[in-house]
């Protein structure tokens, strides 16, 4: 256990689902059960008791129809006791890590020992809305609206969809659409080769599902779906632009529809050696950075610009930069 300080923030277990697409193998699971599962399974590789948790932080964004506080459901579904708090975090794409973020963050304060923290969500369960029902429909046609869009994929400030957010990108920083295709390919076929060579395998926790026919036993989801191992620049070249007539942005250089959870143990450095657990991880620093909506897909840059300021590191002393691929041109 070198190289840690005893007021270090560091994570001691992560687990997650695999990622169903949308309407696939997850669909009957809505997120606060699948965020039982990762909570659930988070305490049982941590090897901590459930009553040890002080706090479950979640993130979650299409929460219409789920209930009271998300995050609390997923605790309790996920075997924590009643006496642990929960609080469920909505920041888009962002919800989960900030999750994570603020478990740290009431670690380094001292509001908590141990929180369990992460993400959840069921785009496949995401209800639509009836806007005028309670005030009653009147004349005409009334409106039915997409929650999975209204509230997780359409930018309220510019009044488009988040894939224009991608073409802004790309014009602005002039990124071909077989620029975007050919990352798109690679990232599926990195993707199928990490699980051909068990990359995921030990951080996927297998999700039982119901069977449909009475009696049958329950079948178990083990991989993820939405890869595509045939994903090639001649399929992909075969799509229209999603959001723009002359665009370069297509479902195949899109991001998917998804269903899935995942979760982290975070503790201090102090509380791990006491149990003796050994870290995964260490949080150095966080940050986060805000931008022109319209520009949201490079708010990342300044984020990690202030990590470096923070640290004191150089770009070329980071051995690996993770970034959420929202979009291919986001990426590139």
């Amino acid at each position: 256990m070198a190289n840690y300080e005893d007021s270090d923030i560091v994570i001691i277990a992560g687990v997650r689902t695999p990622i169903g697409k949308f309407q696939g193998s997850l669909s009957d699971l809505a997120a606060p059960q699948l965020g039982a599962i990762v909570v659930r399974e988070a305490v049982n590789r941590a090897k901590i008791k459930p009553e040890q948790v002080d706090e479950c932080i979640m993130g979650n964004v299409v929460s219409a129809g789920l209930g009271q506080n998300p995050a609390r459901q997923a605790a309790l579904f996920g075997g924590l006791p009643d006496t642990v708090g929960a609080m469920t975090i909505n920041k888009v794409c962002g919800s989960g890590l900030k999750a994570v973020g603020l478990a740290a963050q009431a670690v380094q304060t001292g509001n908590a020992e141990i929180v369990v923290a992460g993400g959840m969500e069921s785009m496949t369960n995401a209800p639509y809305l009836l806007p005028n029902a309670r005030k009653g429909y009147r004349l005409g046609n009334g409106q039915i609206v997409d929650s999975m869009i209204q509230d997780g994929l359409w930018e309220a400030y510019n009044n488009y969809h988040m894939g224009n957010t991608g073409e802004n990108v790309a014009e602005k920083y002039n990124i071909s659409r077989e620029e975007q295709d050919a990352f798109a390919v690679e990232s599926h076929r990195k993707a199928a080769a990490a699980w051909k060579e068990c990359r995921f395998a030990s951080q996927v926790v297998p999700v039982e599902i119901p069977a449909k026919k009475k009696g049958a036993a329950p079948e178990k989801f083990e991989r993820d779906e939405s890869i595509r191992e045939d994903t090639s620049m001649e399929s992909l070249r075969a799509l229209k632009p999603a959001f723009k007539k002359d665009g370069t942005v297509t479902a195949g250089n899109a991001p998917g529809v998804n269903d899935g959870a995942a979760a982290v143990v975070v503790t201090s450095y102090a509380k791990a050696k006491e149990l003796g657990l050994e870290p995964m991880a260490k949080i150095v620093a966080q940050a986060t950075s805000g931008v022109d909506p319209k520009w949201v897909m490079m708010a990342p840059v300044g984020a990690v610009q202030k990590i470096w300021q923070k640290t004191g590191w150089k770009r070329e002393e980071v051995d690996l930069y993770e970034l959420n691929e929202a979009f291919s041109v986001q990426a590139l």
